[in-house]
């Protein structure tokens, strides 16, 4: 779809497009009226050579130290990074002859460095490449830290993962990643440097540089002498300028979504020996950040584990900490007889997911599957049969369907015989049928391998799909954790049952044997043993609760709600609170009803 901008955007933008335009058109009929012959071509030479090739040293001196400051100015947070990062711009507000002015307090031949050198810095190719220096590295830095806080810092969390430490996860994850962006502002510097006037002539007016020639021979021969050096200063221009916008652009990769491929797969056809290792995971966490504590214990005697909770209750945190990309007060992690406390990430040997799985995105699928440092080709090949993956090994991952990227991130984890494989929401981002699929491919491959695996999710649906054991975190702290089937049926409070997402359950209160008092003035007989406290906890199935105009209750429909494509009606019963599925067209909000209620179906449990 055309995309039309607005009028007055479009007459501002064509207004100052036109003048940054005329001057080049101005130049052209200058051309045949320049003096040629009048050209030393052998001093012009001369000067483009100097301009060029101290541009260039410039710019890998920049490119050696601005890439790393450019990173640390990204990645920190402190006053006094933000500080540094204030005075490493302060070049480009200066007026260039400031610069140079400033640079000769540095380097003219009565300072310290000066007197150190002999006085010969000055009017030297050294000096130049000094001078472009200061005035070209803010580019690049600039481009550097914008590039480097632009990359999601889970790449490098996902590479510690699969094996890899600091130093390889910058060379080989966050500096490829960054790398367009980069060499586009190392273009621009390199531009930068080769087109310096004020600085140099102020620093080092021997040799010529090209800039500082063309001001000599202006100044000696006057505009008709311009045109012959302008050229060369122009078409270097033009290269420096594509080459900036062609790194911008990325290098030719696809960016096509395959929204609509195969987001299903073959795990329920495939046959991978399954590994009868039975560890189990056992944690015991304490982190204290800013006014959050997180302090979680559980020991789990199953392999298929969820942790469910609101946003900001802990679990990514817990998650991370058992990853080891988190440190806290306490990070007790085992995985059957082997500790993993105090190992870093690299060493834990274990497959960690989030949301989008993190796929590098400059790297193929085959690429992908030989990253982790302990990766096992013999398994790699396994995998990459099992999950159906070999049309798929020359692509990037902007080029998989989201299904397809859950396979590889699976397989990438697996090419390591990783026996904990932890998944941090990792169908939130996606429509409801495409999380359907994806769950349910996840659920076959969890039959099919020995590793423990931790969902983290907000979804119960997910977790009762994915997982035999749950643990319910709220604000850092355990509501409860035990099997599946328990922790839904008897839920510890009314918080568990809310982030379970179950209806029709409540407290109570034993008013005598037999009798419970749900709320309001609703009591029910209870057909179980009663040999319990005066509170309890109970549940009444939404089938247990019935229109029946001779039925033994008074109630009324307070609304009418839609969820997942079904009617839900909503019921005070002699002040007790109920929700059931209806399509019976005489329950209408506001009318009052009779209902039967099946009591041998109310469970109720202390607390």
């Amino acid at each position: 779809m055309r995309r039309v901008a607005a009028r007055p955007l479009s007459w501002l933008a064509a207004l100052l497009a036109v003048y940054l335009c005329a001057p080049f058109l101005a130049g052209i009929p200058q051309i045949g009226a320049a003096d040629w012959q009048g050209v030393d071509w052998r001093s012009t030479l001369s000067a483009v050579a100097v301009s060029a090739g101290s541009a260039s040293v410039a710019s890998l001196v920049i490119l050696i130290g601005g890439v790393p400051l450019g990173y640390l100015l990204a990645r920190s947070t402190s006053k006094r990074s933000a500080l540094l990062g204030f005075i490493v711009q302060l070049p480009l507000a200066l007026p260039p002859l400031t610069s140079g002015v400033l640079l000769l307090f540095l380097l003219g031949p009565y300072s310290w460095v000066g007197q150190l050198t002999g006085g010969k810095l000055t009017d030297s190719f050294a000096g130049i490449v000094l001078a472009e220096t200061f005035v070209a590295a803010p580019f690049l830095i600039i481009a550097a830290r914008s590039a480097f806080a632009a990359v999601d810092p889970m790449f490098e969390d996902v590479a510690a993962t699969l094996g890899h430490r600091a130093g390889s996860r910058f060379f080989r994850v966050t500096l490829p990643v960054a790398w367009p962006a980069i060499s586009a502002g190392l273009a621009l510097a390199w531009l930068r440097a080769f087109g310096e006037f004020g600085a140099t002539v102020m620093v080092a007016y021997h040799p010529y540089s090209l800039p500082v020639y063309t001001y000599v021979v202006f100044g000696g021969q006057g505009l008709p002498a311009m045109m012959p050096l302008l050229l060369p200063t122009l078409a270097i221009a033009i290269v420096c300028a594509a080459l900036s916008i062609y790194s911008r652009n990325g290098r030719g990769t696809s960016s096509v979504e395959f929204v609509n491929a195969d987001d299903t797969n073959d795990l329920s056809q495939s046959h991978a020996a399954i590994d009868t290792d039975d560890r189990r995971l056992s944690i015991v966490l304490k982190k204290q950040l800013g006014s959050f504590d997180l302090d979680i214990k559980w020991a789990p005697q199953t392999r298929r584990l969820a942790i469910i909770g609101t946003s900001g209750s802990g679990k990514s945190m817990t998650l991370r900490l058992i990853a080891g990309l988190e440190t806290g007060q306490t990070a007790m992690v085992s995985l059957g007889d082997a500790s993993l406390k105090g190992l870093p990430p690299e060493a834990r040997k274990i497959g960690y997911m989030p949301q989008d799985y993190g796929l590098f995105p400059h790297m193929t699928v085959a690429q992908q599957l030989a990253f982790p440092l302990s990766a096992d080709a013999a398994s790699a090949r396994q995998w990459v049969e099992q999950l159906g993956l070999s049309s798929l090994l020359q692509r990037l991952p902007q080029e998989l369907s989201f299904g397809q990227r859950q396979r590889v991130a699976l397989a990438r984890a697996l090419t390591q015989h990783s026996q904990l494989l932890l998944f941090d929401e990792p169908f939130a981002a996606l429509d409801t049928p495409r999380r359907r699929r994806l769950q349910q491919s996840l659920r076959e491959l969890q039959k099919k391998i020995s590793a423990v695996t931790v969902i983290v999710t907000h979804d119960p649906d997910e977790a009762a799909l994915l997982a035999d054991e749950v643990l319910l975190i709220e604000q850092g702290r355990v509501l409860q954790a035990g099997s599946m089937s328990d922790v839904f049926e008897r839920p510890a409070t009314l918080r568990a049952a809310q982030l379970l997402g179950l209806h029709n359950v409540g407290q109570g209160v034993l008013v005598e044997p037999g009798v419970v008092e749900l709320g309001g003035s609703l009591r029910l007989s209870i057909a179980q043993d009663s040999a319990m406290g005066g509170n309890v906890m109970w549940r009444l199935p939404a089938s247990a609760i019935t229109r029946d105009q001779t039925g033994a209750f008074e109630g009324i429909v307070e609304s009418i709600e839609l969820r997942r494509g079904e009617r839900y009606a909503r019921l005070k019963i002699q002040g007790a609170a109920f929700d059931i599925p209806t399509d019976d067209p005489q329950m209408k909000p506001g009318t009052p009803q009779r209902f039967a209620i099946d009591m041998n179906r109310l469970t109720v449990w202390s607390i």
